[in-house]
C-alpha cells in the first residue's frame, strides 16, 4: 500500500504568530457543531473516541523529526500530515478574503488537530504579490506544492508568486515564479527569505505556471514540472536543488499545450519510482481531454505523450493490483450550461476509464447515478486513490451527491459523513449537507489508508467544493472517524 494525499503538503518552516481556531466536528447524530463553545484557550476542539467533540489539552508545536523521505512528512517524524486552506475574515465565501495555510500532524494515533500550525505570506519569506485582491500576509493553499529539494530529508515549500507585469511581445503578463521556503530539521525554516528557483533562459522572462512535484526519471530526487507562460514548453526541473534555487538540470523539450498538470504521486517510502505526468486541457465546464507523459526509470518522460478519453477528474494508483502505476481518468459532473452544450457524449457521461500501467486496454466503469429527485449531476467532484484495507490494490474515490462511494474493482462502498444542520444563522437544505471526499493517506503508518472528506457552508462549496470548513478524517470506509474538526477564521 502506497499512501497518498490530493493536496500540497507544507514545509514546517515557522509558527504563525495567529492560529487559526480548529473547532470540533462530531461524526455522531446530525453532525450539528454549532452549540458547541470552542476552548477558551485557544478556539481547538477535536473528535473524541465516541465522535463526539472536546477540547484537547493544548495546542502543541510539532515535534522535530530526523527527517523522512516522504514529501508529505512536514516535521520528519515519519507519520504522514495534512495541509489545510483556512480562510481569514468572517466569511470564508468571500473570494478576496485572505488565506493561510494550516498543517496537522499525524502520530501514531493518526491526526492530532492540537497538534498544528498556520502559515502566512511573511511567515514563509514570501515577496508581496503586486497584483494580489486579498491582504500583504494572504497565502493560497492552492499555489504551493512541497517537495524535498535539496534531499536533506524535510519537505520545502514551493509557492508560485505573481510579480510584477512584463511584456515579453506576444503576452502581457505577471511574471510567476516558484519560491523556496527551506525545510529543516528544527521546524523552522533555515533563511528568512524564500528562494526564487532558477528557471531556463527561455522561460525567465514570463515565469511558469501549475507547478507540480514528482520524481519524473525515477532517481530518488524530487523534481519540479511546469508549464512556460510564453507558451514555449513544458518545463522539467530535476532535482536535486541547490540553497540557490538551480535545479541539477532542466529539460524544455516537451511541447506546450494549454491546460494544467496532474502529477503521479512521489513514493512515500523513499523508493526511487518513476512519476508519470498529465496533462488536462483546459475546459469551459464540460469534460476536456488528457495527455498521459508516461515515467520510466532513468529515461526522460515520453516525449510524444498518449492521448486519453475526456474528463475533468484524475487519480495516479495501483487500481488491479499488479504492482505497476495506473492512471484513472472520468467524468467530474461538471457541465458546460450553454444551449446544446449541457450533456456529455455517452462514453464519457457517468463513466470512468483507468489505463493501466502494463499499457493493456483501459477498463470502463460506471460511476453512481445521481437520485431521480435531485436535478443535477453527482459532482462535480474530482478522484482520489484509497487502500484503506492495506491490501495493495487501491480503489478510486469519487464524489456523488450523497457523499462519496469507493469503486474497488466491481465493490461499491458509500462513504457518509454531513455538515451541521445549521450554519451561519441559516438552515442547511438536506442537499446541502453531504461531505465530498479529496484524498486518502495514511495518517498513523498502519498500512490502510483514511479516508479525508471536507464539507462547506456556502454555495462555492455546493457547486464547486471550495472553502471547505469542515474535515472528517474516516477509519477507512467504516462509520468511524479518526478525528474531526472544524475551521473557523482567526
Amino acid at each position: 500500500m502506497k499512501p497518498r494525499t490530493a493536496l500540497p503538503a507544507l514545509a514546517v518552516c515557522a509558527v504563525c504568530a495567529v492560529l487559526a481556531p480548529l473547532t470540533g466536528c462530531g461524526s455522531g447524530g446530525d453532525g450539528d457543531s454549532t452549540s458547541r463553545k470552542p476552548s477558551p484557550s485557544d478556539g481547538t476542539a477535536s473528535a473524541s473516541a465516541s465522535g463526539v467533540p472536546s477540547a484537547p489539552a493544548e495546542s502543541r508545536r510539532p515535534v522535530a523529526g530526523k527527517g523522512s523521505k516522504d514529501p508529505d512528512d512536514l516535521n520528519g517524524d515519519g507519520f504522514r500530515d495534512l495541509v489545510v486552506p483556512v480562510s481569514v475574515g468572517d466569511d470564508p465565501n468571500d473570494p478576496d478574503s485572505d488565506q493561510r495555510i494550516g498543517v496537522v500532524y499525524g502520530s501514531a494515533k493518526g491526526l492530532d488537530p492540537s497538534t498544528r500550525t498556520v502559515h502566512g505570506r511573511g511567515d514563509l519569506g514570501l515577496p508581496e504579490s503586486p497584483g494580489s485582491q486579498t491582504g500583504p500576509d494572504s497565502v493560497s493553499a492552492e499555489s504551493v506544492v512541497t517537495a524535498d529539494l535539496d534531499g536533506d530529508g524535510f519537505p520545502d515549500l514551493v509557492t508560485s508568486v505573481a510579480g510584477e507585469t512584463v511584456d515579453d511581445g506576444r503576452i502581457s503578463a505577471a511574471r510567476t515564479v516558484p519560491y523556496v521556503t527551506w525545510g529543516g530539521a528544527d521546524g523552522d525554516a533555515d533563511v528568512p527569505e524564500a528562494t526564487a528557483v532558477r528557471l531556463p533562459r527561455s522561460v525567465t522572462k514570463l515565469g511558469v505556471l501549475s507547478v507540480v512535484r514528482g520524481d519524473f526519471d525515477g532517481d530518488g530526487h524530487h523534481d519540479l514540472a511546469a508549464l512556460a507562460y510564453n507558451q514555449s514548453s513544458l518545463v522539467l526541473l530535476y532535482g536535486p536543488f541547490t540553497r540557490a534555487g538551480a535545479p541539477a538540470r532542466t529539460d524544455t523539450g516537451l511541447p506546450w499545450k494549454e491546460g494544467n498538470l496532474v502529477a503521479d504521486d512521489i513514493d512515500p517510502s523513499g523508493e526511487p519510482r518513476a512519476t508519470s505526468l498529465l496533462l488536462h486541457d483546459l475546459n469551459d465546464g464540460g469534460q476536456s481531454g488528457n495527455t498521459l507523459y508516461a515515467a520510466r526509470r532513468g529515461a526522460p518522460l515520453a516525449g510524444d505523450g498518449k492521448q486519453l478519453r475526456l474528463g475533468n477528474a484524475h487519480a495516479f494508483g495501483d487500481f488491479d493490483g499488479d504492482g505497476r502505476r495506473d492512471v484513472a481518468v472520468g467524468d467530474d459532473g461538471g457541465r458546460n450550461d450553454e444551449p446544446g452544450f449541457e450533456t456529455e457524449a455517452p462514453e464519457v457521461a457517468g463513466s470512468l476509464a483507468v489505463y493501466p500501467g502494463s499499457g493493456a486496454a483501459p477498463v470502463t466503469r460506471q460511476l453512481p447515478e445521481a437520485p431521480e429527485d435531485l436535478s443535477t449531476y453527482y459532482g462535480p467532484g474530482g478522484f482520489a486513490a484509497a487502500d484503506p484495507d492495506g491490501d495493495g490494490r487501491d480503489g478510486v474515490l469519487v464524489a456523488t451527491y450523497e457523499g462519496a462511494t469507493l469503486i474497488d474493482g466491481d465493490r461499491r462502498v458509500p462513504v457518509l459523513r454531513q455538515g451541521p444542520a445549521k450554519a451561519d444563522g441559516r438552515k442547511t437544505p438536506a442537499k446541502w449537507r453531504h461531505a465530498r471526499p479529496v484524498a486518502a493517506a495514511d495518517f498513523d503508518d498502519d498500512g490502510k489508508d483514511e479516508l479525508i472528506l471536507t464539507w462547506g457552508s456556502g454555495a462555492l462549496f455546493g457547486l464547486y467544493g471550495r472553502h471547505p470548513t469542515h474535515w472528517w478524517i474516516t477509519e477507512g470506509t467504516t462509520s468511524r472517524d479518526q478525528t474531526s474538526f472544524a475551521l473557523t477564521g482567526a
